[in-house]
C-alpha cells in the first residue's frame, strides 16, 4: 500500500481517433516525425494521413525515417541532430515501439549535450542527470505490444557493446498519445502475436514484481484477461475491430502497469537475446522464455500465478495447491498454440546453447535493476538455468 501514481499522458483511444490529430492542441508548431526504415506506415498510407492532418492543424514537420526494428544509439544521435538543425519543437513517434521509443530518446538528446549513453543507468552508461528535460513527444501507435504510448520508457541498443537498455524520465512520457486500432488491422498475424505477448508479459511481470501495488494490479489483471480472450482472434482475423480494439486496450493498460510497477528479469533476459540477435522480435523472445521462467517462480509466488491463471480462463478449483500456479504455465502454452507461435525456438535465430552463460551475464549487467524487483532474488546460476531450460 505504498506507491506513487503519475501518468500525465493525454490518451485519445478508439477506432478513428487519428482524425483528431487535425484539431487537437499540439505542443508546438514544427514536428520531427520519427518512423522506421520499414515500409508499412508508407504502404498503408498512415504517414500521408499524418502529414495531411498536421497541415490541417497548421503544423510544419520534417521526416526522420531511419529507425531500425531494434533501434540503436546511432539512430538516436542522428535523429536528435536533425531535430536541432530543423528547429523542431516537438517529436512525433509514428509506428510501433521502435519508432516511439526512439522518439523519446531523440527528444532527450535534442535538448541535452553529449552522448545518449551518458544518461543511461546500467551497463556502461554514465547515469548523468537529464538536466535540460526533453522535447514534448506525441505517440501515434500502429501496433499493440509495447505500451510505450502510456509510459516513459525507451529501449535502445548500443551497437558496439550489445547493451539493450530501457531508460526514461518523467519528461519522456508522451504528452499526447493516439491509439487508433484501425491502424493495427494491417499488422501480419505473426507480428500481431509477438506484439500481443509483449503486452502480456509487461502485465504479468508487473503483477509479480515486488513493487506491484493495488492500482497496477487492477490494470495488469485486466490486460492479461483481454490478451487471453482477444489476441487469438486478432491474430487469426486481423480485420476484426472488436478484437483489435481490446488488444489495443490491453496494451495501453500494460503501459500503465509499466509506469507504476515494473518489468522483472524476464525482460532483462530477452533484451540480452535480442541485443546479440537483433532480428529476434522482442515478443518472440519473451514467448521463448516464458514457460521456463514462470515454472521457476511457480512455487515462490503461487498465489500470484494462480490469480493470472484464473483471469486467463483456467479452472483451478479442482487442482491441488501445487498444481494451481502451474495452471498459469498451461494457459501460456494454450495461448501460444492458438496464436500459432508454439514452435518458435532460439535456434531459429541462431542462438547457441553455449552462448547462454554470456547472455545471462549480459542480462544481469545491462538490465540488472529489473532483477532487483523480482519477487525472489535470482542468482547468476539460476538465471542460466532458466535460459537453458527455455532453450530449444
Amino acid at each position: 500500500m505504498d506507491f506513487n501514481y503519475f501518468i500525465p499522458t493525454n490518451i485519445l483511444f478508439g477506432p478513428g481517433k487519428l482524425n483528431e490529430l487535425s484539431r487537437v492542441k499540439l505542443p508546438g508548431k514544427k514536428a520531427l516525425i520519427v518512423t522506421t526504415k520499414g515500409t508499412s506506415v508508407t504502404k498503408y498510407g498512415y504517414l500521408d494521413r499524418v502529414k495531411a492532418l498536421l497541415k490541417e492543424n497548421n503544423t510544419d514537420f520534417v521526416l526522420f525515417n531511419k529507425i531500425l526494428s531494434n533501434p540503436t544509439k546511432s539512430n538516436v544521435m542522428e535523429g536528435a541532430e536533425l531535430a536541432r538543425k530543423e528547429n523542431c519543437d516537438f517529436i512525433i513517434g509514428l509506428g510501433g515501439g521502435s519508432s516511439i521509443d526512439s522518439s523519446k530518446s531523440i527528444a532527450i538528446m535534442a535538448k541535452n549535450p553529449g552522448d545518449y549513453w551518458d544518461y543511461i543507468n546500467g551497463g556502461t552508461g554514465k547515469g548523468k542527470p537529464v538536466e535540460n528535460g526533453a522535447l514534448p513527444v506525441v505517440a501515434i501507435t500502429t501496433t499493440a505490444g509495447t505500451g510505450t504510448e502510456a509510459d516513459p520508457w525507451a529501449v535502445i541498443t548500443k551497437e558496439n557493446t550489445n547493451e539493450k537498455i530501457g531508460f526514461g524520465t518523467n519528461d519522456t512520457f508522451p504528452v499526447l498519445s493516439i491509439v487508433d486500432p484501425e491502424l493495427m488491422a494491417t499488422v501480419p498475424p505473426h507480428l500481431t502475436a509477438y506484439q500481443g505477448f509483449d503486452a502480456l508479459f509487461h502485465s504479468t511481470e508487473g503483477y509479480i514484481a515486488s513493487i506491484a501495488n493495488p492500482v497496477s494490479d487492477i490494470f495488469a489483471l485486466k490486460a492479461i484477461e483481454l490478451v487471453a480472450k482477444y489476441l487469438p482472434t486478432a491474430v487469426n482475423s486481423g480485420s476484426d475491430m472488436e478484437a483489435r480494439t481490446n488488444v489495443a486496450l490491453a496494451n495501453t493498460l500494460a503501459g500503465m502497469v509499466e509506469s507504476i510497477s515494473s518489468c522483472t528479469s524476464e525482460h532483462s533476459m530477452e533484451h540480452a537475446l535480442s541485443a546479440f540477435h537483433p532480428d529476434l522480435p522482442h515478443g518472440a523472445g519473451l514467448a521463448m522464455l516464458c514457460e521456463a521462467y514462470y515454472t521457476f517462480f511457480a512455487d515462490k509466488i503461487p498465489q500470484r500465478l494462480t490469480d493470472m491463471a484464473k483471469v486467463m480462463g483456467e479452472n483451478v478449483d479442482d487442482l491441488s495447491e501445487k498444481e494451481k500456479p502451474m495452471a498459469f504455465v498451461t494457459a501460456l502454452k494454450k495461448l501460444k498454440k492458438t496464436c500459432g507461435i508454439e514452435n518458435i525456438k532460439m535456434t531459429d535465430y541462431g542462438i547457441s546453447k553455449k552462448d547462454i552463460p554470456e547472455l545471462a551475464k549480459n542480462a544481469r549487467e545491462t538490465m540488472g535493476g529489473l532483477f532487483g524487483v523480482d519477487p525472489y532474488k535470482l542468482s547468476y546460476k539460476e538465471t542460466v538455468e532458466i535460459m537453458e531450460n527455455a532453450y530449444r
